[in-house]
């Protein structure tokens, strides 16, 4: 196995990693900061309020894109266990 392909492969884990996790981040962080700016504008300081609604957004991000980040894994590791004879040899 030379140095590129350990870096090509590193690179597509990496690449698959960003991108199974974007849609989970980027929705948590939107949330968080209208939660956040709700809080501020009202001075409400519960704890619950932020909680909720981000593990709702959550679950919605999962439901809706749950099978798109699953076909990806599985694309992913498809190709892995399919390119393994050529990563030894």
């Amino acid at each position: 196995m030379t140095p590129e392909t350990v870096i090509t492969l590193g690179q597509r884990t990496l690449e698959t990693g960003i991108l199974l996790a974007a849609p989970l981040l980027l929705t948590g962080l939107a949330v968080g900061v209208l939660i956040s700016m709700f809080q501020a504008a009202t001075q409400i300081n519960e704890m619950t309020l932020t909680f909720v609604p981000k593990l709702l957004a959550l679950v919605a991000v999962l439901l809706f894109g749950g099978s798109w980040m699953l076909a990806l894994i599985i694309d992913y590791t498809e190709r892995l266990l399919r390119d393994i004879p050529h990563l030894i040899g």
